[in-house]
């Protein structure tokens, strides 16, 4: 037997809480970005995926208006870091409501690395970064889509496969759950997509 909800009489808080619950895992976008004063600002966004591959756009959604886009906004520039387990601590640490002004990476104790294309820094210990620039703001209900563009792509040797790509296993990416709850990558299963002509022969 299902539990029936009617979306349209749920208190918004409860909205999030059950959407949040069972869209999962969702991917981390641990976004560095920079004030107008050039304090550099740092924070984990869940809401988080591929918007483009031609060109390279990301997305991701700010839930009401946070100091992330607020620097974007201004800027239009910003970094979205690989939010690797081993910095699970640290990751957490960056979703505090610190005042404005206050830069993550100091409070935090995270170290920094120069970017190549955009000012906001990288988070030198996440195996890879997006460097972007602002594509696009839209508003959604209380939310808002960041859709940035791809204009350099760091990743660290060490987790790239024999082949030049990134791994899965070696990245070790968290990613948020319901609640407060986290989880990391666990096992990686590995399926071919099925050709037209193979199902079609019944090679399914």
């Amino acid at each position: 037997m299902r539990i029936e909800y009617d979306a349209g009489s749920l208190a918004p808080r409860d909205t999030y809480r059950l959407l949040t619950s069972l869209i999962v895992p969702r991917p981390i976008a641990w976004v560095s970005t920079m004030d107008g004063d050039g304090v550099a600002n740092l924070a984990p966004h869940s809401f988080f995926t591929v918007a483009s591959s031609d060109p390279g756009i990301v997305q991701f959604t700010s839930v009401t208006r946070k100091d992330t886009l607020r620097n974007i906004e201004a800027t239009g520039e910003f970094v979205v870091n690989v939010a690797p387990a081993n910095l699970l601590k640290q990751v957490n640490a960056t979703g505090t409501g610190f005042p404005h002004g206050t830069s993550e990476f100091t409070e935090a104790a995270i170290r920094t690395e120069p970017s190549l294309t955009v000012a906001p820094p990288r988070v030198a210990d996440s195996p890879a970064a997006l460097e972007c620039r602002l594509h696009q703001v839209v508003p959604v209900g209380n939310s808002f889509l960041v859709l940035g563009l791809v204009t350099h792509v760091a990743v660290d040797e060490s987790v790239l496969d024999g082949h030049g790509h990134p791994a899965p296993q070696l990245l070790d990416p968290l990613a948020r759950l319901g609640g407060n709850e986290w989880s990391t990558l666990g096992e990686v299963l590995r399926v071919d997509r099925i050709r037209l002509a193979d199902w079609n022969s019944g090679k399914r």
